[in-house]
């Protein structure tokens, strides 16, 4: 039986967000995205995830301008972009009226399939974003958060997966963050997931454990029907499998991608220059590029490990970082085994971090560690003490509904606030997630135009001698 596998490339989404902390600039992407969309992709995942957030924060881009830059540049190519469901892209809970309006201005601007998730896997959490989705015409793909644990096991992602195709989803999405698939538990797990939905599921793993490329190749044979990869120059470590690799693989058999290796060298060539340059800058460290097996005991993502380094350093206490890995475990199994993929590794991760440092544990809990146990990001995959939770929270109230259903639309009074700034309807939006950094973007953003604005003014009303 032949079958076209779907490729999904990273290199202008997860692929730098993965290595280099989601900085490239979308004046690096411009000279190769002609190139990608002549290759034949599935689709090009190139926003969303922390990309909205590093443009405003960092770069001095206004995110919704870049996802219009490479509509433009990428017109027979499908635009992809990973969304946390009621959280959007920011890191709480927002009002449903919030989430349909990002939807609708996400699909305006260019996206075509939205990867959604939610970061306990509450399918409830993902309701508003799936029917705005669907509502737009825009593909809905529903990603399960994977990982392991006492719970999870392939009929625990399997009736997950169902609820998920249930509540209107286009196809299933396995996303391994930390890179915690194996070949032959991959191999078990879309096959289970194949005999219980009918729409297609697609894999996505992390090289941080040295396995992914295995792992793509057992999923393939096992009947996944889209893969996503990364351009050789920015894969492997803490990104994904190369794509040239996989495609290479799969040649002449019956998961021929259809795609030319050759077509793809002059992309290759321009992002090992791209690679280069982030070496030379200090940007790319090197040991993200390497294998790091012991993700598998700890399972802690690329991303969650740097921010741990980070706040041990803030506090001297480097030397206590296998003393923090070894607590993220312990925290996980204490708030009901959330996977550990944005919020909750943060929340866990630095919970762990203020269990160390402090000498004793939970004397010290952060604000969103609290939230996570008394329900307000939703419910979790198991069930936590009531020992424990009263110990952390009190005589709080349990939230068991939706978290969302407790929130007031918020959409207009978030227009209010912005107005003063605002000179396009998705400012809006951009503020509601970030606030203070979109406020400093807009500041800086107006004034150039502001400036540009009044230098063509004194152009125009000029009188020059004849």
């Amino acid at each position: 039986m032949t079958k076209k596998i779907g490729i999904t490339e990273t290199v202008l989404r997860d692929a730098h967000q993965s290595l280099i902390a989601t900085r490239m600039t979308t004046e690096e992407m411009l000279p190769i995205l002609p190139l990608l969309d002549k290759v034949g992709f599935h689709s090009l995942e190139c926003w969303g995830g922390a990309t909205f957030d590093s443009c405003l924060r960092f770069l001095d881009e206004d995110p919704w301008e870049r996802l219009r830059i490479i509509r433009k540049n990428c017109p027979n190519t499908k635009l992809q972009m990973l969304f946390r469901g009621q959280n959007m892209l920011g890191y709480r809970h927002y009002a449903d009226d919030v989430v349909e309006y990002f939807v609708q201005k996400s699909v305006a601007n260019g996206i075509d399939i939205l990867r959604i998730f939610d970061a306990l896997n509450d399918y409830r959490n993902l309701q508003t974003a799936i029917t705005a989705a669907k509502k737009e015409k825009a593909h809905v793909q529903a990603a399960i958060s994977y990982t392991t644990g006492p719970v999870f096991n392939d009929e625990y992602f399997a009736k997950y997966a169902k609820e998920l195709e249930n509540a209107g989803a286009d196809s299933i999405c396995i996303k391994d963050m930390a890179g915690l698939l194996t070949p032959y538990s991959v191999e078990s797990l879309v096959k289970t997931l194949k005999q219980t939905v009918k729409i297609p599921v697609q894999v996505h793993t992390h090289y941080t454990s040295g396995l992914a490329s295995m792992v793509l190749l057992k999923a393939v044979e096992a009947g996944a029907d889209m893969i996503d990869t990364a351009m050789s120059p920015l894969a492997l470590g803490t990104s994904h499998p190369a794509t040239e690799s996989m495609v290479a693989a799969f040649k002449g058999t019956p998961y021929d991608t259809g795609l030319d290796i050759e077509q793809m060298t002059e992309i290759t060539n321009y992002c090992a220059s791209l690679r280069e340059k982030y070496i030379a800058s200090g940007l790319l460290n090197t040991k993200m590029l390497s294998v790091d097996a012991k993700t598998l005991v700890y399972q802690v993502p690329g991303g969650m490990l740097s921010n741990l380094v980070s706040q041990l350093k803030q506090f001297g206490k480097e030397d206590k970082l296998p003393e923090v890995l070894a607590e993220v475990p312990n925290v996980r199994k204490d708030c009901g085994y959330p996977p550990l993929v944005t919020p909750t590794s943060q929340i866990v991760g630095t919970q762990a971090v203020l269990n160390v440092i402090s000498g004793k544990r939970y004397s010290s809990t952060t604000k969103e560690f609290k939230g996570l146990v008394r329900g307000d990001y939703g419910k979790t995959p198991v069930d936590i003490s009531e020992d424990f939770r009263k110990s952390i929270i009190g005589e709080d109230k349990v939230i068991t509904c939706r978290p969302a259903d407790l929130l007031e639309p918020e959409l207009e009074k978030l227009k209010q606030e912005v107005k003063q700034w605002s000179i396009q309807e998705e400012d809006v939006l951009s503020y509601a997630q970030f606030e203070n950094v979109a406020v400093k973007f807009f500041e800086k953003r107006n004034a150039r135009l502001f400036k540009v604005d009044a230098e063509h003014a004194d152009i125009k009303n000029k009188t020059y001698p004849i």
